[in-house]
């Protein structure tokens, strides 16, 4: 789905974020809202090579998995008029040109509303993409995020900012995959800061 395909005929658009768009959108929007969308868990098994990694060490970030029992919380943007098409230019590059994922249009259900739902735009990362790792135990995720950094910063800054949004935002939420690897990814902190 291409994005001039997305805002054809369109004067609004949500675009639903479950990684760093969630604390970093970095582009206008009319309003945000906090709720969750059906059908994917979100997984760290996607590859960074530039924001959170290099070529040589690659980070791990979010990516959305098939399941039709999950459901990932994050935040939903609205933008309309020029915000629309200034965003998706800006998601192009920083989504899929550097981060390799496609683009959807899934049901975004807002927290605390009466269960009605809107369209969002999500990016996904596909198992056939070439920065794709697939899955690993917490442990070894984790031991990969302490140690990687790319451009835009720490891979465990995003870790531990995604961790924090969700327990902020989404206090009712037990996301075990994100806090799994969030402990094992401080647990190998601790133990390079006191092999220092």
């Amino acid at each position: 789905m291409k994005p001039q395909d997305i805002i054809a005929g369109k004067s609004s658009l949500w675009i639903f974020g479950y990684g760093s768009l969630v604390w970093k959108p970095d582009f206008k929007y009319k309003r945000s809202e906090v709720g969750y969308i059906r059908g994917y868990k979100r997984r760290f098994w996607h590859g960074d090579n530039f924001h959170r990694g290099n070529d040589e060490s690659p980070g791990r970030v979010v990516t959305l998995i098939e399941d039709e029992d999950a459901t990932t919380w994050g935040v939903a943007f609205e933008v309309s008029g020029s915000q629309l098409e200034d965003s998706l230019k800006y998601l192009t590059v920083r989504e899929t040109v550097r981060g390799g994922y496609i683009t959807k249009m899934v049901d975004f259900f807002p927290d605390g509303e009466d269960g009605s739902s809107v369209q969002a735009l999500v990016y996904i990362a596909t198992a056939d993409n070439p920065l794709y790792l697939g899955p690993a135990t917490s442990e070894e995720i984790g031991a990969q995020i302490a140690v990687c950094r790319g451009k835009t910063g720490h891979n465990l800054e995003y870790l531990l900012r995604l961790a924090e949004f969700m327990r902020s935002s989404c206090p009712q939420v037990e996301d075990h995959h994100l806090f799994a690897i969030e402990t094992a990814a401080l647990t190998v902190v601790s133990y390079l800061l006191a092999a220092q």
